[in-house]
């Protein structure tokens, strides 16, 4: 016998808990999810393999610092340029054209004897390439999943791209030992062909969102893209909330160096740079699913900013240069208050139209690298004279003020919102 739903109750976004079991059914979801995941694994492997590298080479903070920033910076001269491609052209063609391109870059950068100049140029390139094709996934992810599902969705992916990363992490230290850093490079081409397969295979065709009228130029759509973004209060505060990851990235690109101030003979300083390298995105597979499926849609938002607080509060520990298992510790807490972001992009994708989600994602994706890799840039240079535990400890701290002022301006922007509406601020 069928249950009965109440007339209009299942179309409240805000009144359906949606379970990480009926977003899995979807066989697009799981097609992009599988394809993402799969290329990830790769890119940390690469990632690591660079790190280590650099550092064995130079023994230099900076010089490690800025290779791993260049894995970020790309975003800042093309990313909101390209992200509007997601917008001009069909989302699946656009990400099986970004995939095959990389596959071929980073097949070249797997040649052996390429020059250090050279390979750090193919990457440029490839990270380049990511803007459109993630500003084309992350528009296409509402239009595969709608209401709470798509919180739902974007946490189970969070947690396994989080996942991902912490296996290549924690394992590229030996896995580079043994196949050597080329070997990795051939690995993560590999890849990204076998995401394009699966989007072949699982991802059916959709027209370009923006098919009426000529098409405006793309440098028309970013600055458009901007004035949407940028424009709105909510949308502007929604955005810096999601660029506070700046400060708690920050430790990555110093894992290396503190790895070697961590050093006490008993693990080799390539597994302690994995080890921290992967303790975050242990938290934050931790804190996604918590908080996808055991918080409520409304109390999301009311979450918000104390979970973007706890995201850059345990990094001021270092600064008492505490031993291995406590940083492991506060870095993996410091993962579990990053699952905030899931509230935040919720909170945008409702507020941005169907039509321009590329371009608005593609922004704030770009963004989002470009403060990454500049503050791991900042920090390695810090690093160079100060070392890798004060630095840490100050991006925390400067963290945490941030997000208390961003919780404020939001609490604030709620209450607006909901007096205008004559209802209460629930988020």
């Amino acid at each position: 016998m069928r249950t009965r739903r109440l007339p209009g109750r299942h179309r409240r976004a805000g009144d359906h808990h949606a379970t990480y079991g009926e977003v899995i059914a979807i066989s697009e979801f799981r097609a992009l999810w599988y394809g993402q995941g799969l290329s990830l694994l790769g890119d940390q492997l690469a990632q690591v393999a660079l790190a280590v590298l650099v550092y064995d080479r130079t023994g230099s903070p900076l010089a490690t610092a800025a290779v791993y920033a260049l894995t970020y910076l790309p975003s800042i001269a093309g990313g909101p340029l390209l992200a509007g491609l997601a917008d001009r052209f069909a989302r699946r063609g656009v990400m099986l054209a970004c995939d095959l391109i990389r596959a071929a870059l980073v097949s070249v950068m797997a040649l052996p004897g390429m020059p250090f100049w050279l390979l750090c140029g193919l990457v440029f390139l490839v990270v380049l390439l990511s803007a459109p094709f993630s500003a084309a996934r992350a528009a296409l992810l509402p239009e595969v999943l709608e209401g709470d599902r798509y919180v739902v969705g974007s946490a189970l992916q969070n947690m396994t791209n989080q996942a991902v990363q912490m296996l290549g992490f924690a394992a590229g230290g030996a896995v580079i030992a043994t196949m050597g850093p080329y070997r990795a490079l051939a690995l993560d081409a590999a890849t990204f062909l076998g995401s394009a397969l699966i989007l072949v295979s699982g991802v059916r065709r959709r027209p370009a969102a923006s098919t009426d009228g000529p098409r405006p130029s793309m440098w028309t759509m970013t600055r458009s893209g901007a004035r949407l973004v940028f424009g709105d209060r909510r949308l502007r505060t929604l955005v810096l909330f999601a660029w506070l990851c700046g400060f708690y990235i920050l430790p990555e690109g110093l894992a290396a160096p503190y790895a070697a101030q961590l050093y006490t003979g008993t693990l080799p300083v390539p597994v302690i740079t994995g080890l921290l390298m992967a303790a975050m995105p242990l938290g934050t597979v931790v804190g996604a699913f918590v908080f996808g499926r055991f918080v409520s849609p409304p109390r999301r938002l009311r979450m918000m900013g104390w979970l973007a607080a706890l995201s850059c509060l345990p990094l001021v520990v270092t600064a008492l240069r505490p031993p291995l298992a406590v940083v492991l510790a506060a870095w993996v807490l410091s993962g579990i208050g990053g699952a905030y972001q899931l509230a935040a992009n919720a909170a945008f994708v409702q507020r941005v139209p169907a039509e321009r989600r590329g371009q608005a994602f593609g922004l704030v994706q770009s963004g989002l690298m470009a403060v990454q890799g500049a503050g791991i840039l900042l920090g390695g240079l810090a690093a160079e004279r100060l070392g890798p535990e004060p630095v840490i400890a100050l991006a925390g701290l400067m963290g945490v003020v941030c997000s208390v002022v961003l919780t404020l301006i939001w609490a604030e922007s709620r209450r607006d919102s909901a007096a205008r509406a004559g209802a209460p601020a629930t988020g």
